[in-house]
């Protein structure tokens, strides 16, 4: 054969194969990631969880933009709000860790029913959870502010935001445990999908009842998104379609199983609230002294950096799968390849993203807000914060895989040390004590962080993981 068709027969062939790989990791069935190519097991599950996570960025900062039109005090609003909100986050994450390793574990098993029950039974604590949630926030959103160092101005204009999304709480709470439960069973499209109409609904809302109702509106919108994507997975979840068939019998409460969850989810949920906690910190360090502008254009980065860390968070919670079925299935080998070549493409995507990051902070920051010194504030923001992205996606892929083995409690360690006993104090250090004010707030992030990742990378290769019992 002429060399030059040769060639083109290949391409042709490489190209079809990349094309039914996409077609098949979005079609919304579930997969056995325990035999084949590593390779197509990382792509099948990362494409998915990466347009999932890819389009609720995306909205961030769609809300973001809208909500800046409103004014500083606006911004401060959402910022703070959802700084507090992320342990509402962190409870929702925990728990899906826990259900995505039992449910992975039991899938690499070979046993669909106990997956199955174990998913019913994680549903009834998210439940019992969301309802304290929203009854605290709903009650006491304007002291939730206050405590956050917003000035009463904001508190005034922003507490029935505040109020709204912490009455939403059981929609952020299933929202994320139900795709926890999907990723578990390998089924990250339907993940992808109930998130992707959550986001579009968001999406479409958000200017029209902004318009209507200001900031008020921003949160019903937000609430009606998620809710949307709720009532999706929840359809398909209980169709019984699936490898996952759900029973009324499943939701009768189950000590053994609960207490598993709980075991497996509370050192997660622990794990980050501790992360979201620090963030809660540094975000009241940054109004503390650099004021409302600072802490605007310090909101506006942060919803930059969520832009970018979403996907590769997404990239991440394929190593959770590809760790917890393999491990079900007895591969301990395939598990440990599966989580060294997603870290080497999460690390070659945040590269790319840092440099993006360090060269083009301005614009990106001066698209959102037309203030000059809100702009110069995010921009120094996204710059220091940038220069640690390569270690943020190596640290959450050893993060995930860990947690996908239900060695939950190392993370969680890893994150106090790193977060409460060495970011907080550097950066009150270098803030107040040197005098660097919000610099030295953005400059503790990317160092923490690197020390993070560097400590995960260590225990994930320690190998204490692959003895873990879920």
């Amino acid at each position: 054969m002429d060399p030059t068709i040769q060639n083109k027969t290949s391409d042709r062939l490489s190209f079809n194969t990349i094309y039914n790989a996409i077609k098949l990791s979005l079609n919304g069935e579930e997969q056995d990631y325990t035999q084949g190519s590593i390779r197509k097991a990382v792509f099948l599950l990362a494409i998915p969880m990466i347009l999932e996570l890819s389009l609720e960025s995306v909205f961030a900062l769609v809300d973001m933009f809208f909500v800046s039109k409103l004014g500083e005090n606006a911004i401060a609003t959402v910022g703070l709000t959802e700084s507090v909100i992320t342990i509402v986050y962190s409870v929702a994450i925990g728990l899906s860790t826990a259900a995505t390793a039992i449910v992975a574990r039991r899938i690499g098993e070979k046993d669909p029913v106990a997956a199955a029950h174990a998913g019913a039974q994680s549903l009834i604590i998210a439940g019992v959870i969301s309802i304290l949630a929203s009854i605290v926030g709903v009650v006491f959103a304007s002291d939730i502010l206050r405590l956050m160092g917003a000035s009463e101005t904001v508190v005034k204009e922003g507490a029935i935001f505040t109020r709204i999304m912490f009455g939403g709480s059981l929609g952020i709470m299933l929202l994320f445990l139900i795709n926890g439960i999907f990723r578990g069973a390998g089924n990250a499209a339907m993940a992808m999908k109930s998130l992707w109409l959550a986001s579009i609904i968001n999406i479409i809302l958000c200017p029209i009842l902004i318009h209507f109702y200001g900031l008020k509106g921003a949160a019903i919108a937000t609430v009606i998104g998620r809710s949307s994507g709720v009532l999706y997975q929840c359809y398909h979840l209980f169709k019984g379609s699936g490898i996952l068939k759900f029973h009324s019998y499943n939701f009768k409460p189950d000590a053994i199983i609960i207490k598993s969850i709980i075991h497996i989810g509370w050192p997660a949920t622990l794990q980050f609230i501790i992360a979201s906690g620090s963030w809660i910190v540094l975000a009241r360090l940054v109004a503390e002294t650099g004021g409302t502008t600072a802490s605007a254009g310090y909101q506006i980065a942060i919803r930059n950096v969520v832009f970018f860390i979403l996907p590769a968070w997404g990239l991440s919670n394929a190593a959770a799968t590809l760790v917890g079925q393999n491990l079900g299935a007895k591969q301990i080998q395939r598990a440990e390849q599966s989580v060294m070549l997603t870290a080497k493409y999460n690390a070659i995507f945040m590269g790319l993203v840092m440099m993006l990051f360090v060269f083009f902070s301005e614009p990106i920051i001066h698209f959102f807000s037309d203030t000059k010194e809100v702009i110069a504030f995010g921009s120094e923001a996204l710059q220091i914060i940038g220069m640690g992205y390569i270690f943020y996606g190596i640290g959450m892929v050893m993060t995930q895989a860990l947690n996908g083995a239900g060695d939950t409690r190392t993370p969680t360690i890893i994150n106090f040390i790193g977060f409460w006993l060495f970011q907080i104090p550097l950066g009150y250090f270098l803030a107040k004590g040197l005098d660097l004010k919000s610099t030295g707030a953005f400059m503790s992030i990317p160092i923490a962080e690197t020390l993070i990742a560097i400590v995960a990378w260590y225990f994930f290769k320690k190998g204490k993981w692959k003895t873990i019992k879920v």
